[in-house]
């Protein structure tokens, strides 16, 4: 009986450690789930993590700038008059098509893509579709006229929203399996802008505008057949995603406004007269490792100069008339050592000093008076040449990453170049010997600084 007492005991007990065991699992289990379950109903995206405000955040930025660029967009259009008066290639009637076609010819070439050739032009359609509407609706209702006054349907650019369209079409179906292909889309779409700026067929606000709606038609043609396909992409699941870049190596096109310095063409006594500029170019940079490298950039900067007012009174009341000066250009080209710093895997900041060759652009000089009996009351007085020099110029810049292959950067650089100006003046001073001796052999050297203040956009490699 004894051992029958003993065994009922440790049965009962083990019973009771078995109950005790179900009940604390069961509610670690609810407590897991309820913990799990509030995580979830608390955990908010971040706003500049939200999907659509990562899309959307390039065209934003393209329709500010257009905006910001409506007001000056005669003075911008007066700096392709200024260098390149009788440019006309129409290279940018094809190219826009450039970034479409690579996509077709590596699918057919067997290379995987996002999506299967089905669903890739049916996105694609879908998004010309949506660009087609949205050019076309505000081409024929804000009746803007073109630079060379040809039509009225200026604003904004057809080429330049179907380029950026294709450009964003081959970035959706090939930039996750190599950055390579958005560079390039995004490169040939930005040549083509810059054509249509050319050719004297657009303003610039026009082609900033038709980027943004270029590429903002292709994010919801893409939208919306996912949404029917119920998934991002066929291929998604073969293809590699991009964890990130070992090394910071970049392209970028940048575009900004330059300032003068005090001291800015001051032996020419045009200082007080310099007016804000801008600057457009590309910059790239391959790092060693993950924060030194060698980079350089090709860049343009213009200066406009303000015209500059005086009255002439020699014993005779001849009135007020303006001396013009035709804006001062400058085409440069610098190299040297950068050193990059990641604060996250979103924010990187990037610091560079470059040397290099900076060529002036000559220019004309010109007395304008309601008295001058010309069809622009204008008469040529003197011509200026600087001489070409040596460019020294170091920035920061900050980047933003919207996934590890493409960014927009905030950009800041200083420059200086020494450069020596000589101005020629009327042949007609030649027959004076003391005036073609004093005038026709004037040196003026300058230290021309200049800071830039602008916007990149980046493709990391």
């Amino acid at each position: 009986m004894k051992k029958i007492v003993i065994a009922t005991g440790i049965l009962l007990n083990l019973c009771c450690y078995h109950a005790q065991d179900t009940i604390q699992s069961r509610n670690l289990q609810k407590d897991l789930a309820l913990i799990s379950s509030d995580s979830i109903t608390q955990v908010k995206t971040p706003f500049f993590k939200k999907e659509w405000v990562k899309k959307s955040v390039a065209p934003a930025i393209l329709f500010t700038a257009a905006a910001a660029t409506w007001g000056e967009k005669e003075n911008l259009r007066e700096v392709r008059n200024r260098y390149l008066p009788t440019f006309k290639a129409k290279y940018d009637d094809y190219l826009q098509y450039a970034p479409a076609a690579a996509v077709y010819g590596l699918k057919l070439a067997g290379v995987k893509g996002r999506n299967n050739l089905g669903r890739a032009t049916l996105s694609y359609v879908t998004s010309l579709a949506i660009m087609g509407i949205l050019v076309n609706s505000i081409k024929y209702t804000a009746k803007v006229e073109r630079p060379d006054g040809s039509k009225n349907n200026s604003f904004p650019s057809g080429h330049a929203a179907m380029a950026f369209t294709n450009a964003s079409f081959l970035h959706k179906e090939y930039g996750m399996v190599n950055p390579a292909y958005s560079i390039a889309g995004y490169g040939s779409a930005a040549l083509t802008g810059l054509g249509r700026n050319l050719n004297n067929r657009h303003w610039i606000p026009d082609v900033l505008a038709g980027a943004g709606i270029g590429i903002i038609s292709t994010e919801l043609g893409y939208f919306f057949i996912d949404k029917i396909y119920k998934n991002k992409g066929d291929n998604l699941s073969m293809l590699s995603r991009i964890q990130g870049n070992d090394y910071p190596s970049f392209l970028a096109i940048k575009l900004g406004s330059a300032f003068g310095t005090t001291n800015f063409l001051k032996e020419s006594d045009l200082d007080n007269n310099k007016q804000i500029g801008f600057e457009g170019g590309l910059e790239g940079a391959y790092f060693f490792s993950k924060k030194w490298g060698i980079g350089g950039d090709i860049s343009f900067s213009s200066f406009p100069i303000k015209p500059l007012r005086e009255t002439l009174d020699d014993g005779k009341d001849f009135g007020d008339y303006s001396i013009i000066t035709q804006s001062l250009g400058f085409l440069g080209a610098g190299i040297g050592p950068y050193y990059s710093h990641e604060f996250s895997d979103k924010w990187q900041l990037t610091l560079k000093a470059t040397g290099g060759y900076s060529a002036t652009s000559s220019g004309k000089v010109f007395i304008k008076s309601n008295d001058i009996d010309t069809p622009t009351h204008e008469l040529q007085i003197a011509r200026y040449k600087p001489k070409p020099a040596f460019r020294w110029s170091t920035g920061a810049s900050l980047t933003y990453k919207f996934n590890p292959g493409l960014g927009i950067t905030l950009y800041s650089d200083y420059n200086q170049i020494k450069s020596t100006i000589r101005y020629y003046f009327s042949d007609t001073l030649e027959d004076s010997e003391q005036l073609n001796q004093e005038l026709n052999n004037l040196l003026t050297k300058e230290r021309i600084n200049y800071f830039t203040l602008g916007l990149r956009l980046t493709a990391y490699f």
